[in-house]
């Protein structure tokens, strides 16, 4: 736990890490609060309006059932289980049911596509599989591609390639139990979005829950405080809604509203902040845009939060601002990724949030900017954004890749692949993936700054920033704007945007190009492919 009354600067000095040699999430997140109370966890959300309410001693029991039915089906310890579903029950027992067998549990976004899932799939060599009969259609069209995959479990009853599960677990004896898994012992292979390649699975393990707890409590304003209550719209196949939110708060014994599933409705997501009592709210950059878009009015509806939370890309000044107006909040931004997630936060609480920071690092991380040499850089200097081993929010590696493993690090330093910098007081500023960056006229640009600015102008919906071959500079700026609805958008208004960012930035920063289109890409956790851009470009420009 995070000491509240001092500064981060105390905090961080007092700081251990204290991680048992026996440690699982099974333990962690469930049985320690399944005393037998009755005490709230979970509030499942149907899409058909449906809501059920899980005390810790109904998903010790059932997830107990579960692990029952994992090692009836021939489930070793080691062995991977996927999870092809949305927030709902059958996923966080999923989740609890690998921990008290020792499998490796693989989440998977439910709006895979068939190719996505026969990549992971079989990149994971999943012995079994959970999910619903959407999900069993479009395993159908893979299944042979799939050797190792043997069980099918469905949560919705039979259906097309696969069983029904709860007849199975409601006749299942509950699981007996074994000694605790070992702190070090794998957990999970969360796959990464993609945004530079393949997508690599990176193996967690058990104590990488324990890893995030510092940051949990710093982004949320040392998290739990009394009536805490959390709901992300982030998928739980992610790191982002897995150990940001559900794991975490369950952690803490602090209840998780689960769903509803679908699109994201941004005046669908306050109603429901609003009905629940969410007190607590990670909002991805993306939604937080529609939320803007629309015209919600979070408080005028009866929304009370005390902490949000936000990662995944820059949100801008501007978008801070709006939220601050509307929730009653400040947002604090914080940063990782899938191989080390939670290494940078705000505080707003005790540390005023800087404009375009990401925060300081949370106290138990070591976290440096590098040169390309390795060595730390001073205060000020661009490079890359790194965090020092051994860490335990830190993967194990990436699953059976040892070489892309090892590229990962410069040695005892994990690299991040991001560029940023850091002030002399220890704030971090994020500017761009390093394949992102763009070399123009002898200067280094990163598109997040510029991709803020545009934000701001009001007829600039999305917006992303690409470097593009010119003979003179080498490379110049390209802006792709998707425009507010009712804009037109021609040469005049492409100007006008020009202009705006060339006087609030500088000659060098400003788009030269402005191509506006439809829509952009976009990865399933709402980041911008930059590379598909760049693709584009190459092969001859256009959407």
């Amino acid at each position: 736990m995070l000491p509240e009354g001092q500064t981060i600067a105390e905090i961080r000095a007092g700081f251990r890490w204290r991680i048992p040699e026996r440690f699982d999430i099974a333990t962690a997140c469930c049985d320690r609060w399944a005393d037998g109370s009755g005490r709230e966890a979970l509030v499942e959300l149907g899409e058909d309006g449906r809501r059920r309410v899980w005390s810790f001693d109904s998903l010790a029991d059932h997830s107990r059932r579960l692990a029952a039915v994992f090692r009836e089906v021939g489930v070793a310890e080691g062995d991977r289980v996927g999870i092809l579903l949305g927030q709902r029950v059958e996923t966080l027992l999923a989740h609890l049911a690998c921990a008290r067998i020792g499998a490796i549990a693989v989440p998977l976004f439910s709006l895979f596509g068939p190719e996505a899932l026969r990549y992971r799939l079989a990149d994971s060599g999943t012995r079994l599989l959970i999910t619903d009969r959407a999900g069993g259609e479009k395993l159908a069209a893979i299944r042979e591609a799939l050797p190792a995959l043997g069980r099918v479990f469905l949560v919705d009853g039979p259906g097309e390639g696969g069983e029904a599960l709860w007849p199975l677990l409601e006749r299942a004896a509950p699981w007996p139990g074994r000694e605790p898994l070992r702190a070090e012992d794998p957990a999970l292979i969360i796959y990464t979005s993609g945004t530079t390649g393949p997508p690599k699975g990176a193996l967690h393990a058990q104590r990488v829950l324990l890893g995030h707890l510092p940051g949990v409590q710093m982004s949320h304003e040392f998290f739990p405080q009394p009536g805490d209550r959390f709901w992300t719209p982030a998928d739980w196949a992610w790191i982002g809604g897995l150990l940001d939110v559900l794991l975490p708060s369950l952690h803490f014994g602090v209840p998780v509203v689960a769903g509803p599933g679908g699109r994201f409705d941004p005046e669908q997501a306050v109603a429901l902040m609003a009905r629940e009592g969410v007190r607590n709210l990670f909002l991805p950059p993306t939604a937080i845009r529609l939320m803007r878009q629309a015209g919600v009015d979070p408080l005028a509806a009866g929304v009370r939060l005390r902490t949000i939370g936000s990662g995944g890309e820059p949100l801008g000044s501007d978008v801070l601002e709006w939220a601050r107006a509307r929730f009653g909040v400040t947002i604090n931004e914080f940063y990782g990724q899938t191989e080390a997630n939670l290494l940078i936060s705000n505080m707003a609480g005790i540390l005023p949030p800087r404009p375009g920071s990401m925060g300081v690092a949370v106290p138990g991380h070591e976290v440096a900017i590098l040169g390309e040499d390795g060595v730390p850089l001073a205060a000020g200097e661009t490079g890359t954004i790194a965090v020092r081993a051994p860490d335990p929010v830190m993967f194990l590696g990436y699953w059976r890749r040892p070489e892309a493993t090892a590229a990962k690090f410069h040695g005892d330093w994990l690299v991040t692949g991001d560029l940023g910098r850091m002030d002399g007081d220890g704030f971090f500023t994020y500017l761009a993936r390093e394949d992102d960056l763009i070399n123009s006229a002898g200067y280094r640009i990163g598109p997040a700054e510029i991709e803020e600015c545009l934000a701001r102008h009001p007829a600039v919906g999305l917006c992303a920033v690409i470097g593009v071959p010119d003979p003179v500079r080498g490379e110049i700026v390209k802006a792709f704007v998707v425009p507010e609805p009712g804009q037109r958008p021609d040469a005049a208004l492409a100007r006008e945007i020009q202009t705006f960012v060339r006087e609030r930035l500088a000659a060098h920063l400003y788009p030269r190009t402005v191509e506006f289109v439809d829509s952009l890409p976009l990865t399933a956790t709402g980041k911008v492919r930059r590379a598909e851009l760049r693709a584009r470009e190459q092969r001859g420009g256009g959407g």
